[in-house]
């Protein structure tokens, strides 16, 4: 199925460091607004022009930086997990590719959720460890069979034990990243490989921007949930803690949603839905719904979401 909006194949993004072709599986439509959400975010199509930013209930655009200043409350569902989200472990098997486990290798799955991905490393023949600071999804995991604990990704209790280090979709929640990757440094035995993607810089940017003007007009600011850096902060970041980045890509991935844009929103965006009192949630959900349309949904009345994606590899060096 192909959206009819501009269609990019093989586009390089122009973003500094880790400017890597977009994969093949991964070339798609991409709605207008999302081009211009990522050309807001400095991120450039080498072919195609740039449409203008779509504006949002008629006098705001993905161009304003909305405030960030109150808590941060979001929970986790595995039966809706899996209803609204299974496309997230489904498209996580480049990276697995990335990793090439091999049998019988230590692997700890940073951020596993309901363990999805967790079972495709066990039946490749590794004893995997899967961590989570959500009880619920630990339960989901563990329910698969799996070694499975809740333990929060900044505070990872491990010591040179593990011969890998992989995690899907996980790290943009972690938003105190040093910790992450102390920890994750601390955890690899030497030679060991830290393997990942998560949402990189301009990562739904015209949900957010949606997001943010709806809450303005409320006279409600959310601090931001998620942590989207652009490839060279992170490199730098990997290589201060002493790891060799062998590769970092950042690409755009606009992705199919398995139902509309409101059931990403009531899995994903709790942070903001939690400013409003539970009575006004399901409204102002709808409304979005109604502000995204135009930009996100195509004329099959199917929906995407404007993502890009951070994936890297990187060592811990034998002699460390």
């Amino acid at each position: 199925m192909a959206p009819p909006f501009p269609v990019f194949r093989n586009t390089r993004l122009l973003a500094g460091e880790g400017n890597g072709p977009i994969d093949a599986n991964l070339v798609t439509a991409a709605p207008k607004a999302i081009v211009s959400g990522l050309n807001r975010n400095g991120i450039t199509w080498q072919s195609g022009a740039i449409p203008s930013a779509v504006q949002i209930g008629g006098s705001c655009s993905p161009s304003v930086e909305w405030p960030m200043s109150s808590s941060n409350t979001q929970h986790w569902n595995p039966a809706q997990y899996s209803k609204n989200a299974r496309f997230v472990s489904d498209l996580g098997m480049p990276v697995v590719d990335w990793l090439d486990p091999r049998p019988g290798e230590r692997i700890l799955d940073l951020g596993c959720g309901d363990g999805a991905l967790s079972r495709k490393l066990v039946d490749r023949g590794c004893e995997v460890v899967g961590v989570d600071a959500s009880a619920a999804m630990i339960a989901a995991a563990q329910a698969l069979g799996l070694d499975a604990q809740v333990v929060d990704g900044h505070s990872l209790p491990f010591e040179n034990e593990f011969d890998a280090v992989f995690s899907n979709a996980a790290l943009h929640w972690m938003t105190a990243p040093e910790r992450v990757v102390s920890g994750v440094w601390r955890a690899l035995k030497p030679g060991g490989r830290f393997v990942g993607e998560f949402g990189g810089h301009g990562n739904v940017a015209g949900i957010v921007a949606a997001l943010g003007a709806a809450l303005t007009a409320r006279g409600l600011t959310v601090p931001d949930p998620w942590y989207f850096p652009r490839p060279e902060e992170y490199g730098k970041l990997l290589r201060s803690h002493g790891f060799e980045v062998t590769r970092l890509d950042l690409m755009p991935r606009p992705t199919l949603l398995p139902g509309d844009v409101g059931d990403w929103l009531a899995t994903f965006a709790q942070a903001y839905t939690a400013a409003l009192p539970v009575a006004e949630r399901g409204d102002f959900i709808a409304g979005l719904v109604e502000a995204l349309r135009g930009p996100l949904c195509d004329a099959n009345g199917a929906w995407w979401a404007d993502y890009v994606r951070l994936r890297f590899s990187a060592t811990k060096p034998d002699a460390a």
